[in-house]
């Protein structure tokens, strides 16, 4: 067999000449070929034909998008074995327009992979005088539909080189028989009486028989089908979105049928690729780590009618895995059990991964321009309360457009979270293993936040208000310029506050009381404006849910306890699309309708909250995060492990989109904060924090860990450790401090204390606890008994001041040192990396100080915070109080200004109380502007030396302190086996008058 391949200045065109591989279900039996020659120019017109059934599809596959020609000499065919990147028995004859670098589809087909296939496309072309003759979309170039390609655009985009490859008629208007590679939805398993087609229950792996297999099978694939036939033409399947972090859909048409053929070939059951270049750049999808690290798309990507003939092939080979592979054949009178040993787990693997990009599709689809998407024959019905017209006024009244959110207090209990094992549904890596939380008393709100709450945040400068936002979520809204949420479309004036809503494939009225669609960013910046305005009902503002809160709220008879008492008790077992919004325990999921629902149409849970599952997911505190005893499958390694990064959120409930594993109570899935899902929130308040898990870089094995370096900029850490500027990106850091304020941890016995070596300085162990065993000693007057340990960092100082006051309250700016110590209080076991010589490391585990006990323990409350809010928190947080003995230890030359903090010691401290700081006055441009230094440098006028010390002598005796101590402090930071940083902080006690 041979391939012929041509780059145009344009496009280049690859088609497949022989024979088709042999399936159970044999559509095509032969290929014809025509060619024809213009100019030095080869186009290639295949026609696949179907000798049962006639022909499938003719397509062309080469259209000069140009508005003229620009002839170049062709080069001698380049011979080419593709057996080398796994192609079918054949050799490829290229002829090239050009011999370096190439058209980047060539390349790429050759296997010459580049970074950025659009970057070389315009490298090639960039000395081109018909560059410029390209006319813009929709005025002679480009696209048949004026409309869908853009009309009336000026300039040319890189992505556009993708479009007029091919005839796309095909792609306007409703799909017929031939757009469905499976079965049509007509007869899929899943459709209703009215023809319309949702999603079958999940499959039961206990009892699992072919035609089980193949009809979920067939309804997974036609469902994804069926949505893609709601793009309207070419472009919608090329043009990235607006956002641009995740790639066009035509990756995604590819993407999931590439995956089948991949993790069944890891599996086992299947031998050879179908398509091997395919296979190669359908493989891996995006998760961008930064909302502004946008991936360009500018590659040339396959056309659509060679992506649909690659389904074709993929529903084939899978089809006659399913009926004929030996390991799906049932012993006589026994049941098939698929469990994660089994080849067919890879199958049941690929079921859910494209239910996943089903749903994520979906809402693409929803962020395209209107004029690029269509509603599919078959697809879901909107909610049929769309229809009502009760609730369109522009300004929505309470009561009346929306329900009245109330808050209801919720019993705290512990909560057992993970699937078992032997469960017989296909699961996640991440939803195995187990963690038992105990849930405090806490409020919920009713019913998720609606258009109507939201509309209230949008209206009074909720967006504009940088203080509701954290800095990064305020970083997004801005370089975004969000004014309000994203599926909200403007249909009046600037400023008047008019909305519609955009669903999947329609703009309709605004529907106050659905769900408001919004990021976790946004979600956040919506509870601050809430507190701020009404004030919180518990001592801590608004937040959202966290996933133990949730499993105690969500219906009783469908949660975690209940599903492993009984398989039906998790309710996709059991219950179809068609079904799942009937009955007391009715929910929008499963495809039950294709769209929001009103947030009180269904029945509440025993607890009186609505929509505890489905119609929209639901952010939480949480990140995504491994349960005890995770292991990721051997199939699919990289499914959860590089999300295990801290900087995923989780989302629970599943929306009205989510089917199959999404759907079961055991789910567990997760975004980055500023990527939309069909996700809304739930106002929560509680006395305590909430019972959320922060993943920990260095947590578990193999982990990837990706921090910012600003969450750890509190701790000191000399120049010669910083310089390359990105230390604190590094599990490092974390295990750094766990070994500073835990010296005595130990692995086992098997390792030696952190300072091994005789004669070593043994002086500058335990200087968190010596910073807190000196303010004890200076006697400050017992008040109220209380301490406060600004800049905790994991907790060595405030387990020491536990020890002599009855509460302390610990803050520290990092997440993440603040989850290591809420760990070590409850008793969970902590390891660290202890490093011994270049790539070698020992894993320790955290061994508290001697009379640490869990009486200590308990009198500390940990939480995240700014020093330089300090101020704030003693006007505004409810409980904040004040304090008898203040520590600041190493914090002071590593805020970005010291002033705010040292200010508000005044407001914090009890009449005889103590203040101590340590410190090296180690200043850094790269944490304090030079501006905000309280010395280290030279007197501009007189050049004398000015020094810190002096500065902050002044500062706190302005304040009304007289200094009572002066030391020097040393301390050890250990970098490795041989080499420690050895460190003198100024040691200073403070009386307040």
């Amino acid at each position: 067999m041979t391939t012929f391949l041509h780059a145009t200045k344009k496009s280049a065109v690859f088609s497949s000449v022989g024979r088709w591989s042999k399936l159970a279900f044999p559509r095509r039996q032969h290929t014809d070929i025509v060619a024809k020659s213009y100019s030095s120019r080869a186009f290639l017109f295949v026609t696949k034909s179907n000798i049962n059934g006639g022909p499938r599809r003719s397509f062309s596959s080469a259209k000069l998008a140009a508005s003229k020609q620009v002839a170049r000499k062709a080069l001698p065919p380049v011979i080419v074995d593709r057996n080398s990147y796994g192609g079918r028995d054949a050799n490829t004859v290229a002829f090239a327009t050009r011999a370096s670098p190439g058209n980047p589809s060539t390349m790429a087909f050759l296997g010459i992979r580049a970074k950025s296939s659009g970057a070389a496309f315009r490298h090639q072309v960039d000395d081109d005088e018909a560059y410029d003759a390209y006319p813009p979309l929709g005025a002679g170039g480009g696209s048949s539909n004026g409309v869908a390609a853009g009309a009336g655009r000026s300039h040319q985009e890189s992505w556009m080189v993708n479009l007029g490859r091919e005839d796309e008629a095909w792609l306007i208007g409703p799909r017929g028989r031939e757009w469905f590679t499976g079965l049509e939805p007509n007869i899929c398993p899943g459709v209703d009486e009215k023809g319309i087609l949702r999603s079958l229950p999940l499959p039961n792996l206990s009892n699992v028989t072919r035609q089980g297999t193949m009809d979920y099978f067939d309804n997974s694939w036609t469902l994804f089908e069926m949505l893609f036939a709601g793009l309207k033409g070419e472009e919608p399947f090329y043009r990235p979105p607006v956002h641009g972090l995740r790639h066009p859909q035509i990756f995604y048409y590819g993407h999931t049928p590439c995956l089948y053929v991949n993790k069944l070939r890891v599996a086992g059951v299947l031998s050879k690729p179908v398509n091997g270049y395919f296979e190669s750049i359908f493989e891996v999808g995006v998760d961008e780590m930064l909302w502004d690290d946008m991936h360009k798309n500018d590659m040339l990507w396959p056309t659509v009618s060679e992506v649909y003939e690659y389904r074709k092939d993929v529903y084939d080979t899978v089809a006659d895995i399913i009926m004929n592979h030996p390991s799906l054949e049932c012993e006589d009178g026994k049941s098939l059990v698929v469990n994660q040993d089994h080849p067919m787990w890879s199958l049941f693997m690929s079921f859910e991964h494209e239910r996943i990009h089903l749903e994520t599709s979906s809402v693409l689809f929803r962020e395209m321009p209107i004029e690029l998407v269509q509603r599919p024959e078959s697809w879901p019905d909107l909610h049929p309360r769309v229809h009502d017209s009760a609730s369109i006024r522009s300004h929505p009244l309470e009561g009346e457009d929306y329900p009245k959110n109330e808050m209801i207090a919720v019993q705290g209990k512990s909560v057992l979270l993970g699937k078992p094992v032997d469960f017989p549904s296909y699961g996640w890596d991440n939803e195995y293993g187990e963690r038992t939380v105990s849930v405090p008393n806490f409020q919920a709100s009713k019913f998720m936040v609606t258009n109507g709450d939201y509309w209230q945040f949008v209206s009074e400068g909720g967006y504009r208000e940088k203080r509701y936002w954290c800095e990064d979520g305020w970083a997004w809204r801005s370089h975004r310029n969000m004014k309000w949420p994203f599926f909200w479309k403007q249909i009046g004036p600037q400023g008047s506050h008019e909305y519609g809503l955009r669903t999947i494939f329609e703009e309709i009225s605004m529907r106050w009381d659905w769900p408001v669609d919004v990021t976790y960013y946004e979600s956040k910046a919506y509870c601050r404006w809430k507190t701020e305005k009404e004030g919180s009902p518990t001592s801590k503002p608004y937040r959202v849910l966290t996933e133990a809160e949730h499993q105690i709220i969500r219906h009783q008879q469908h949660n975690l306890d209940a599903a492993r008492s009984s398989v039906s008790a998790d309710k996709v077992m059991v219950t179809s699309g068609a079904k799942f919004s009937d009955g007391p325990t009715g929910a929008n999921l499963n495809m039950a309708y294709s769209s929001h629902n009103p947030v009180d149409y269904f029945p509440p849970s025993h607890t009186g909250h609505h929509d505890t599952v489905g119609n929209a997911w639901e952010w939480t505190e949480d990140t995504f995060n491994p349960l005890k005893g995770f292991e990721c499958h051997h199939y699919y390694e990289d499914f959860s492990v590089p999300c295990f990064d801290g900087k995923h959120s989780m989302i629970v409930g599943g929306s009205f989109m989510s089917t199959g594993d999404e759907a079961s109570v055991f789910a567990r899935f997760h975004f980055r904060p500023h990527f939309l899902q069909h996700s809304g929130f739930r106002l929560v308040a509680s006395d305590n924090d909430a019972p959320a898990y922060h993943l920990l870089p260095g947590s578990f094995e193999g982990q990837a860990a990706a921090r910012d370096a600003i969450a750890a900029a509190p701790k000191v850490v000399e120049a010669d450790v910083v310089s390359n500027g990105n230390v604190y990106e590094t599990d490092a850091l974390l295990h750094m401090y766990l070994g500073l304020h835990f010296p005595l941890s130990d692995s086992m016995g098997n390792l030696k204390p952190i300072m091994e070596h005789d004669k070593s300085p043994i002086h500058g162990l335990r200087f968190p606890q010596r910073v807190a065993e000196l303010l004890c000693s200076l006697s400050p007057v017992r008040t109220n008994n209380r301490a406060l340990d600004i800049g905790c960092s994991v907790g060595g100082s405030s387990f020491e001041l536990a020890k002599s006051f009855d509460h302390v309250e610990a803050f520290d700016f990092s997440e993440n040192f603040i989850a290591a110590a809420k760990r070590l209080q409850m008793g969970e076991e902590l390891t660290f990396q202890v490093p011994i010589e270049g790539d070698i490391a020992e894993k320790l585990s955290v061994v508290l100080e001697p009379g640490v006990d869990a009486t200590v323990l308990q009198r500390v409350n940990f939480w995240n915070g700014d020093a330089c809010a300090l101020s704030e928190y003693a006007d505004d947080m409810k409980g904040f109080g004040t304090f008898d003995a203040v520590i600041l230890a190493n914090l002071l030359c590593r805020l970005p200004d010291p002033l705010p903090c040292l200010n508000a010691m005044p407001k914090v401290v009890n009449k005889g109380g103590v203040v101590v700081m340590a410190t090296p006055f180690s200043w850094l441009e790269e944490f304090t502007p030079r501006s905000k230094w309280l010395g280290g440098f030279r007197d501009p006028v007189s050049h004398a030396p000015m020094y810190s010390k002096d500065k902050l002598k002044e500062i706190m005796q302005g304040l009304g302190f007289e200094k009572i101590h002066e030391e020097q402090m040393p301390l050890i930071i250990r970098e490795h086996q041989r080499k420690y940083q050895y460190i003198i902080s100024e040691a200073t006690g403070w009386r307040k008058k």
